[in-house]
C-alpha cells in the first residue's frame, strides 16, 4: 500500500474490503470480486464520482459481497481509516451506507461477526 494515502487505488481498497469481509479467501464470490478490480490501479481519489456505479454487480444480495462494496465506499471518503480495526470498519461502514438500516441478511452477517450494525 502506498504511504501517501491519497495514492491508495481503488484495487487496493477492494483487496481491503476482502481481507476483512472473508479472511480465509475461500468465498468465491469474494475472491471473484478481488480478481474484477485487481487492475484498477488508479487512485480511488479520481473515481469517487463514479465508485458506487463501479462496485455494482450481480450478486448484491451476498451479505459479504454487500458489506465489501460499503467498506470500499466508506473507506474510500475516509482514507485515513484505511488500516483501523475490522470490525470497527464494518460497524461503521454498515452504519454510514445503510443509513444504519442495512438488509436482514446484513445484520445477521454482521452480528455473527460481532460488528453491530
Amino acid at each position: 500500500m502506498p504511504t501517501d494515502r491519497s495514492l491508495i487505488t481503488l484495487s487496493d481498497l477492494v483487496r481491503r474490503a476482502a481481507a476483512i469481509v472473508d479472511p480465509q479467501g475461500d468465498d468465491p464470490a469474494v475472491v471473484e470480486l478481488v480478481t474484477r478490480f485487481e487492475d484498477d490501479d488508479e487512485p480511488v481519489r479520481g473515481v469517487l464520482d463514479q465508485l458506487e456505479e463501479r462496485l455494482a454487480w450481480g450478486v448484491d444480495e451476498d451479505p459479504p459481497i454487500v458489506m465489501a462494496q460499503a467498506l470500499v465506499l466508506y473507506i474510500a471518503h475516509r482514507l485515513d481509516e484505511f488500516e483501523d480495526d475490522d470490525t470497527e470498519l464494518l460497524t461503521l461502514a454498515a452504519r454510514a451506507e445503510f443509513d444504519g438500516h442495512p438488509p436482514e441478511t446484513v445484520v445477521a452477517w454482521l452480528e455473527d461477526r460481532g460488528a453491530t450494525p
